[in-house]
């Protein structure tokens, strides 16, 4: 209230003390019609200045039912987002319940990191289903983004049973396990796989042309998808050793480096190289051709006895469709089934020598890219560091080669299947395992202790 004077007679007016607001008999604006000049009182003043303000002046909490619903909703959030209150009353009070407690931290928590967590779990979910679907597998094939779409694997299979052979368990788990092989490793990187039912060679035998088949069954190949540009061909005792390993990254996109035109550098035929007529033209008579990558057309690995066509890539190309037509002419085996004693191998290293136009567009490549030994093939003790498989390398594939001669075909099948499966291990195998040979090693040490103990005895 102010200390200024009042203008008027006996000073300012107070409401609720018993003297008139005005010496001169005036009626207060407070008073109802039925008194004049009656003394105001402090309950009869706040009644009329909540009637003029249009609502009451005192309404006690929880009241209605807007005041109870929102008195729900604020219980209900963590403790930290409402008010301290005293001990033992309200709502904040959880005494000694340390569960209530510590969920409501953990509740608090992630309410803070609600955003950064929401992002990680959506990557997460996109990442399942990516993998979980055939979405992966259609990026992969995409020509703009895996490129998949652009190799096939012809995979030789049903090798027995053709008029010079018989097919037996061992080998029909043989052919399982390498189909398998060749399914989950196209299926993850989007190539095509096309099984060759071998047993067909017997339309050939009267033309003494079994083990020729190869040469038409890529053709064929070659016709059923056009858009394919490379072709893998794999014998039916291969298995690819690292299933992470693509071909774009193991070999396609560093195939300068990985792959030799100048045979000189490893040759176990001492083929001539290069030619030197005259009537030639300088890139046939050049040791590496044009030296170009774009100009290869076939990639075929060496080993200790020359070519090896167990695994090797053709391209297509007008230089092989020229090469498929000479390779499959009857002239050459009608004339050369009984000297050839490996047949098509034998054919190729022949047009290879004797044709010029082949050389500028065949390289080679190491044999332990695509194509490594097992020890047994190509020398007994298998340490060959240009021919056999290296654990320690993690070479890419190995090739059971003429094991059917001597040697347990699938015992070094299920040998090889067994290791990839161990360097292979995802984190969590590895973890399980590791905690496996643990406690097998305790034991082992403690039986290995009793039966000291025993002997002492």
């Amino acid at each position: 209230m102010s200390r200024s004077p009042s203008p008027r007679p006996g000073g300012w007016s107070s409401p609720g003390l018993n003297m008139p607001y005005d010496s001169g008999g005036r009626t207060s604006p407070f008073a109802n019609g039925s008194s004049s000049s009656n003394n105001v009182t402090w309950a009869s003043a706040q009644a009329r200045s909540a009637n003029v303000k249009g609502y009451t002046a005192f309404a006690p909490r929880n009241q209605g039912f807007f005041g109870k619903h929102f008195r729900r909703l604020s219980t209900s959030l963590p403790f930290s987002y409402g008010e301290k209150e005293k001990l033992g009353r309200g709502r904040g009070y959880q005494g000694n319940n340390k569960l209530l407690q510590m969920l409501n931290r953990i509740g608090w928590s992630l309410w803070r990191l609600r955003k950064p967590l929401g992002t990680v779990l959506t990557i997460l979910l996109l990442y399942i289903l990516f993998y979980a679907t055939p979405l992966h597998r259609a990026y992969r094939r995409s020509s703009w983004f895996g490129g998949g779409s652009k190799f096939v694997i012809i995979l030789a299979a049903n090798q027995g049973g053709g008029v010079m052979e018989w097919k037996g368990p061992r080998e029909w788990a043989i052919e399982r396990d390498s189909v398998k092989n060749k399914k989950k490793y196209t299926q993850k990187w989007g190539y095509d796989l096309e099984i060759v039912d071998m047993s067909t060679k017997k339309r050939y035998a009267h033309e003494w042309r079994e083990s020729w088949e190869k040469v038409d069954t890529i053709r064929n190949a070659m016709r059923k998808y056009p858009r394919a540009e490379w072709f893998w061909w794999l014998d039916t005792n291969t298995f690819i050793m690292e299933p992470t390993y693509s071909l774009q990254t193991h070999i396609f996109k560093q195939l300068k480096d990985i792959t030799y035109r100048d045979i000189n550098h490893y040759n176990p035929l001492n083929i001539s190289h290069p030619l030197t007529d005259d009537y030639l033209d300088p890139e046939t008579r050049s040791p590496v051709g044009d030296g170009k990558v774009d100009s290869i057309n076939m990639i075929v690995p060496q080993d200790c006895g020359g070519f090896n066509l167990g695994s090797f890539f053709v391209r297509r190309s007008v230089w092989t469709d020229r090469l498929m037509d000479i390779w499959w002419d009857p002239v050459g085996y009608e004339q050369k089934h009984m000297e050839w004693e490996h047949k098509e191998q034998d054919a190729l290293e022949y047009m290879y020598k004797s044709q010029p136009w082949i050389r500028p567009h065949l390289a080679f490549i190491h044999q332990r890219k695509i194509n490594a030994f097992p020890p047994g093939a190509c020398g007994e003790k298998g340490d060959d560091p240009h021919i056999h498989y290296s654990e320690k390398e993690r070479d890419f594939l190995v090739n059971m080669a003429g094991c059917e001669w001597g040697r347990d075909c699938w015992g070094e099948m299920y040998r090889y299947r067994q290791l990839s499966n161990r360097l292979n291990r995802n984190p969590w195998e590895k973890f399980k395992d590791a905690i496996s040979d643990f406690f097998k090693a305790r034991r082992d040490a403690k039986k290995k202790k009793e039966e000291q103990q025993k002997k002492t005895n």
